[in-house]
């Protein structure tokens, strides 16, 4: 990020987004229409669910030199009792229309960010799950996507109460991401919500951090650097409420210098959450999808932090290998423990 950019203000652009992508008397939230959007050229399937829903395909497989990625694969089928584990799962994936932050290599268009009522509607949880419903053979992974989820947090034990009333909650696996932009999780949910998503049966969420420093967080995602302390008071408050929790983390950043330091902090910054979680935690390498290349044009610090993920991951696998016995490392990634619980 160039110092003549000024940096996103998270928590006022958060409220500004929240008002407009969330209607909590009429339990409606605001997804994106994906039909006709920048982004359905890059989708494996077409849009589903009259435009709103996509297909998505995770695998296990990665790149070279990178973890595989067992997310949301392996929670999914230790919920809902498949075996052996597959390569390849397909989800549901919902999004809502509106994120506080702009990183540069997400895959979905801007234009999908701003809560823009023309480029999507309104739904009831209900009105979601009937949708679901009406695909042949549904996958069996719903995935609340964005967007950012966690502006409206409301979503997430909305879904869960419309899956129980269909008879679809043990059917099913509910899938949140979760970008730790905001405390909305505990400012606006009521002790009854938080309540429903620690005893939801077939849930996880994923809580993404955006970098390895303050400098990438800040490159990654245009955000003040200080957000990027905050993601991990978020993060240290997410896992205590014992849900079933994971994280992702993204490596890119333009600057060569630091990198292994970095690295080696970001792993001591997760195990101040708990000792465990950098096992739960899935480096994702970035690739580029169309939105990206129109960003990566003539962009050459982006173009450099590509490549330089490739030397932070090396070093993220440095550290594991160092931290962590042969015998945690062998753990299916829901198997991981985590030691602490907080209040």
């Amino acid at each position: 990020m160039t110092a003549s950019v000024r940096p996103i203000d998270t928590k006022r652009l958060a409220a500004h987004l929240r008002a407009r992508a969330i209607d909590v008397e009429g339990g409606r939230v605001l997804i994106s229409r994906l039909a006709g959007s920048g982004q359905e050229v890059d989708l494996t399937l077409p849009a589903n669910c009259n435009g709103y829903g996509r297909v998505r395909h995770f695998r296990l497989a990665t790149a070279e030199g990178w973890p595989a990625n067992p997310l949301p694969i392996a929670p999914a089928c230790h919920a809902l009792g498949i075996t052996p584990l597959p390569d390849l799962m397909t989800a549901l994936v919902f999004q809502n229309a509106a994120c506080a932050w702009r990183c540069w290599y997400c895959f979905v268009p801007e234009e999908l960010l701003k809560a823009d009522t023309n480029r999507s509607a309104w739904f009831t949880a209900s009105e979601l799950v009937e949708l679901y419903r009406q695909i042949p053979d549904p996958p069996r992974i719903i995935d609340l996507s964005g967007g950012s989820p966690d502006l409206v947090p409301e979503w997430t034990p909305w879904m869960m109460r419309a899956l129980q009333d269909a008879g679809l909650e043990r059917d099913t696996f509910l899938w949140t991401d979760d970008n730790l932009s905001t405390t909305y999780l505990f400012d606006a949910l009521s002790t009854k919500d938080l309540d429903l998503l620690q005893t939801y049966r077939n849930y996880g969420r994923v809580c993404c951090v955006k970098g390895f420093d303050a400098r990438s967080f800040a490159f990654n995602t245009r955000a003040a650097p200080d957000d990027y302390n905050r993601q991990f008071e978020i993060l240290r408050s997410v896992v205590g409420l014992g849900l079933d929790v994971y994280g992702y983390v993204t490596l890119t950043s333009p600057h060569a210098d630091g990198v292994a330091q970095g690295v080696a902090d970001l792993v001591d910054r997760l195990q101040a959450v708990d000792p465990n979680f950098p096992l739960r935690v899935v480096p994702l390498r970035i690739q580029v999808f169309t939105p990206v290349q129109h960003r990566l044009a003539r962009d050459t610090e982006r173009e450099r932090s590509l490549r330089i993920q490739e030397d932070a991951i090396a070093a993220w696998n440095a550290e594991l290998s160092r931290r962590f016995s042969v015998e945690l490392h062998a753990l299916s990634i829901c198997d991981v423990p985590l030691a602490r619980k907080f209040a």
